[in-house]
């Protein structure tokens, strides 16, 4: 399932600052029943969002309208726990493009690099910067250079690289899960089946 391309991204952020979210937070065990990647994101942080009424939780960043954009600055530890893939999924469904955290799981990770949200590991200096700024001003902008590997804090300049694995970096950039990838290369693959000598 092909998604967004990413290049480079520009956008006012949400801020997060908890640490150790896991999966069953971002998406709630019950919510794991359908397999289509639609309609996650109406869930997201659904426990944290809403009330057992479900009329909003006025207190949770979701819900503050200071607060909106692509970009999703977590806490550390981000999206521990299980291995659903559901919760990157959310992520995605809801309308973020790219979470900023000083460390994540790796399962998580991979599991948003496969649907086309970015991860972006910073230090922790530099998430507590981008906190601040946020808080300083809920509309500063954060650039992701996925080209370059860098996030800036546009308002400072002050800019941090970061680490994605070279395949993973081109399927964002082509806007390719493994199978669009595969299918791209689908003339070389019969090519060099062809000059095969059985």
């Amino acid at each position: 399932m092909a998604y967004d391309k990413f290049n480079v991204l520009r956008s006012s952020a949400v801020p997060l600052p908890i640490e150790n979210v896991d999966t069953d937070q971002i998406i709630p065990a019950r919510f794991l029943k359908a397999t289509k990647r639609e309609g996650f994101g109406d869930n997201l942080f659904r426990d944290w969002r809403y009330n057992g009424d479900d009329t909003p939780k006025a207190d949770f960043v979701l819900n503050n309208p200071t607060y909106s954009g692509k970009i999703l600055v977590g806490g550390k530890n981000f999206g521990s726990g299980s291995s659903r893939e559901h919760a990157a999924w959310a992520v995605y469904d809801y309308g973020f493009r790219a979470v900023v955290s000083s460390f994540f799981a790796d399962i998580f990770k991979g599991n948003c690099l496969n649907i086309g949200v970015l991860p972006v590991q910073v230090s922790p200096e530099f998430a507590a910067t981008i906190f601040s700024a946020i808080e300083a001003d809920p509309k500063t902008e954060l650039e992701i250079n996925l080209p370059a590997q860098t996030i800036t804090l546009l308002a400072t300049g002050q800019s941090e690289s970061f680490a994605i694995n070279g395949y993973k970096k081109n399927n964002m950039i082509n806007g390719f899960d493994d199978i669009d990838y595969l299918q791209n290369m689908k003339e070389d693959i019969v090519s060099f089946a062809n000059e095969l000598p059985y």
